[in-house]
């Protein structure tokens, strides 16, 4: 069942992916053992994953005249594209390496993304309804600005943080009704917020989530604590797996899942996209995830 539209106002970027056997070091050429271009950004992994999780999603962003194609492979995964303009400078890109041990490190270019006028917001959110959830990232312009525009329209408010920086640390959280952030993330947000004191986090907002890697994730809210443990897979690529987690568990609660079981489904997802290359391409839907919990259930 299909609930009201996801706004997700977020950035898109072309990524370029090599595998390397390990990063490359200050002042060596190292040969790359292969390479993709591929659809990425947090904000349009996120609106594949919430996609392919069976939600309706509209995305909200800016895209440069070079690369026009990224229309096509977001509508081709379902992703209402209606909302995207296309700006005056090159799109955001990223330079990836995946080493072999399915590490990545990436150089980020913001481009076309930061062109997002947020005067023009209003009207990009057409078909928005009160009490509809909004999702950002970190990539884009006037954040704080922008949750407090949805907020005073009703909506819930989902943010990913990252990549986490001063801008994330002056995030008005007051107005976030779900906050999802890694480890590091959060420690560095407890330090900023909470004295250091991760469990204070639900201070913040209603419901704080935070990924752990193959540590799993645990939740904090006003009620409870929950931890759930990460499946275990052979990585191929950790690229997108937190995007794969957000959109997942921004889906069951959508949903209205019970939290634990949310958690769950996300972590699931977010263990299959990691066996994969890739970030958006990597995304599985959501049968694949039925099924692999069907299939570790029975283990």
């Amino acid at each position: 069942m299909k609930h009201n539209t996801i706004m997700n106002i977020g950035s898109i970027n072309v990524d370029h992916v090599y595998r390397v056997p390990y990063f490359v070091k200050p002042g060596e050429t190292l040969p790359s053992k292969s390479y993709q271009r591929v659809l990425g950004g947090k904000g349009a992994n996120q609106s594949v994953a919430l996609a392919r999780a069976g939600e309706n999603v509209k995305h909200i962003g800016v895209i440069g005249d070079d690369h026009t194609w990224i229309i096509e492979e977001l509508q081709s995964s379902k992703v209402d594209t209606s909302s995207i303009e296309v700006g005056s400078v090159a799109t955001g890109h990223a330079l990836i390496q995946v080493d072999d041990n399915a590490e990545n490190c990436i150089l980020l270019f913001s481009g076309a993304n930061h062109e997002l006028d947020i005067n023009s917001l209003s009207d990009k959110l057409t078909g928005f309804e009160k009490g509809g959830w909004v999702l950002f990232q970190n990539e884009m312009p006037n954040l704080n600005q922008m949750i407090s525009l949805v907020k005073e329209m009703g909506a819930r408010v989902a943010v990913n943080p990252a990549p986490f920086d001063d801008v994330a640390k002056a995030i008005d959280y007051d107005l976030v009704d779900l906050l999802i952030v890694n480890d590091l993330e959060a420690e560095e947000l407890a330090k900023t917020k909470c004295q250091g004191d991760l469990s204070k986090l639900a201070e913040l907002c209603p419901v704080v989530i935070v990924t752990r890697g193959t540590q799993g994730a645990i939740c904090y809210s006003a009620n409870e604590i929950i931890e759930v443990p990460a499946f275990k897979v052979d990585a191929v690529d950790t690229t997108g797996a937190g995007d794969t987690f957000v959109g997942y568990v921004l889906s069951s609660v959508v949903q209205e899942l019970p939290l634990k079981e949310a958690m769950q489904r996300a972590s699931a997802a977010s263990a299959l996209a990691v066996t994969k290359a890739g970030a958006s391409v990597a995304i599985p839907t959501s049968a694949e995830v039925d099924q692999f919990i069907n299939t570790m259930s029975a283990l």
